[in-house]
Order: structure tokens, then C-alpha cells, then sequence
């Protein structure tokens, strides 16, 4: 069943509680006590996501925030913008860092890697410079993504941000500024045939196993990672993690990345922790609980023209154009 309103989703718009660290003294958090208040968020437990927004004062949007993220992708009320253009990245080589953050895993860009890597055009008014990647993943292949379709969930989910290069100098300083943020949240699924680009980021795995680590990696074009930029869902939401600050501008391709099932598993082998204590909870299940959309317009560019007035994607009346989940069919 979930397979089937997948397939016609697609064709129609497209811890355990580990032990927590002692905090860190750091001059340049500014917070009372000095504490660098991101050793002290997780997925579960007591400093869970129910209680992000009241850990620390500063992330109160956590709680109170009216356009959280991440949502339910409903295909009954799609609305269909014909005004959203194609997507621009640029297929600049750069450098970065495998990090293994005890939360997720990411890859983030050298500074001094060399050119931007810009993204612009499609719902964005200014140019956004990619400055990291993130990866929430499950357990299990029935979990691990944090938007879902359907309200069916995807084994994992890529999340490629950006930050406003022409208003904001880096991503911390636009992350809680308005049109500070971009993030292209790439589903991702388990297929026979991975996606190269995929592969490459994630070569460094075996070097990132504990919490803490990080590993050069080599040369990644971010634009391989992307399925499609011409077809995608879009809406304005927040950031996922501590201090869920809503100003992100999300993109959702239509079309799905694929995973190796020996890549997947080897994902759900990280640890938060920085030793093989045996109460080392693995990073896996690190995604957000879907959050109410309270009425947000979510627009796609796919003419679909499924109902008589072509503003709403029904799939009831499915007129199918774009076949993008092959895997289902197998």
C-alpha cells in the first residue's frame, strides 16, 4: 500500500541515551555559562526533540515556532506553481571533511577549498553558497528520513545546505537571519545501483566510526548528488536541529538518490560516542518527528494538471508523466 501511494506520489509531483560529556568551556559561545550547548541536544531521552525548545532559552522556536520543519509532503494539496524555474548549482570540485558529529553524520566545505559552490534560481530570490552536508538515516528501512511522503518515510535523507552569500558572511551568522538559509532535502533509497556521487562522500566511512572523528575526503562535485533540479516540491520551514530557527527556504527533488544496501549498513554502524563503551548508542535514528504544517503552501513546478482547476495534485485522477521510484516496481 505504502509502495502504491509512493509510486503515485512520484508520478504525479515527482538513542539510545548515550553518556552525555561534560561541557566545554568555550570563550566564544555566548551563553551565561559558557557552555557549548551542542553536546547537550540528542534524538531520544530527556534532551530529546520534545524538549529542545526548553534546554536552552535560545532554542525556544523548537517549541513555540509555527513553520517547523520536518513536514508531511501530501500529495492531495500540492499547489502548482508554473513560475518556479529549473535549479542552478555549479559543478565545481571542492574539498571537505567527513564528520562524524555524534548526532549525524556530515561533510562540510573547506573554506580555502578553492570556488563556491553557488546555488540560485528556482523559489530563491539571492545566491546561496553550499556550505555543508548532512545525512539522517534509520535503523531500520522503514525510517531514517525526516520529511516524509505520504507519511511514508524513506530509509534515509540528504540534506545539502546553503547559506545567503549575498547577505551573510558564512552559515552560522545566516542561520537564524531571514532568506538566510537553502537546504535541497534529497530522499534517499536502497537500490541495486548507488549513485556515484553517493559513493564518493561516502569513501571516508571507515576513518569516521566514532563520534568526534573527521577524515579528508576527496574531491566532491555536490551537483552528482542531486537526481533532477527541474522537477522538485518546495516550502518554507527551519532548520532540523537546536535552535530550529525558521528560516530555511526547502527544496525537495523529485526523484529519489539511491543507497547500496552494504553502504546503508555500514551508516548504521556509527557511534555517537568517541570509544567502544558498550553503552555507545549507534548515530542512527537521528531524525526530527514531523512537525505540523499548520496550513503552509507546499508548491511544485511539475505541471501536472491532475483536477479540473490544475492547481491541485490529485491521486485519485493520476494523469502520469514522470516515472521516478523505479525501485518499486522491481
Amino acid at each position: 500500500m505504502a509502495a502504491t501511494i509512493l509510486t503515485e506520489l512520484f508520478t504525479c509531483a515527482i538513542l539510545v541515551f548515550p553518556s552525555l560529556p561534560r561541557p566545554t568551556l568555550q570563550s566564544d559561545v555566548a551563553v551565561n555559562l559558557g557552555w557549548n550547548w551542542e553536546m547537550w541536544w540528542t534524538y531520544d531521552g530527556i534532551s530529546g526533540p520534545e524538549f529542545w525548545g526548553v534546554i536552552n532559552p535560545a532554542w525556544a522556536m523548537c517549541s513555540e515556532g509555527r513553520r517547523q520543519s520536518p513536514i508531511n509532503l501530501d500529495p492531495r494539496t500540492l499547489l502548482h506553481d508554473p513560475n518556479l524555474t529549473p535549479l542552478s548549482l555549479d559543478k565545481t570540485q571542492v574539498h571537505g571533511n567527513l564528520v562524524n558529529t555524534g548526532h549525524s553524520l556530515e561533510w562540510r566545505v573547506k573554506p580555502s577549498s578553492g570556488p563556491r559552490v553557488n546555488l540560485s534560481g528556482g523559489p530563491l530570490s539571492y545566491t546561496y553558497s553550499v556550505s555543508h552536508l548532512r545525512l539522517h538515516f534509520g535503523e531500520r528501512d522503514l525510517q531514517g528520513s525526516e520529511h516524509t511522503i505520504a507519511n511514508y518515510a524513506f530509509p534515509a535523507e540528504l540534506q545539502i545546505y546553503g547559506y545567503n552569500a549575498q547577505l551573510y558572511r558564512n552559515f552560522t551568522q545566516a542561520a537564524s537571519q531571514v532568506y538566510g538559509v537553502v537546504a535541497l532535502a534529497v530522499l534517499v533509497q536502497v537500490g541495486e545501483t548507488p549513485s556515484p556521487g553517493l559513493a564518493t562522500l561516502l569513501q571516508g566511512l571507515p576513518a569516521v566510526h566514532f563520534g568526534g572523528s573527521s577524515s579528508p575526503t576527496h574531491e566532491l562535485r555536490v551537483s552528482e548528488l542531486l537526481p533532477t533540479t527541474d522537477q522538485y516540491l518546495t516550502y518554507d520551514g527551519s532548520l532540523t536541529v537546536p535552535g530550529c530557527y525558521e528560516t530555511v527556504t526547502w527544496i525537495i527533488p523529485n526523484k529519489p538518490l539511491y543507497i547500496a544496501f552494504t553502504q546503508m549498513r555500514s551508516l548504521r554502524r556509527l557511534k555517537q560516542g568517541a570509544s567502544h563503551f558498550r553503552r555507545n548508542a549507534p548515530v542512527a535514528n537521528n531524525f526530527r518527528p514531523l512537525q505540523s504544517a499548520h496550513h503552509r503552501t507546499v508548491r511544485t513546478n511539475i505541471d501536472f494538471s491532475a483536477d479540473q482547476q490544475g492547481k491541485k495534485c490529485s491521486i485519485s485522477e493520476p494523469k502520469f508523466q514522470y516515472q521516478a521510484n523505479d525501485w518499486l516496481h522491481s
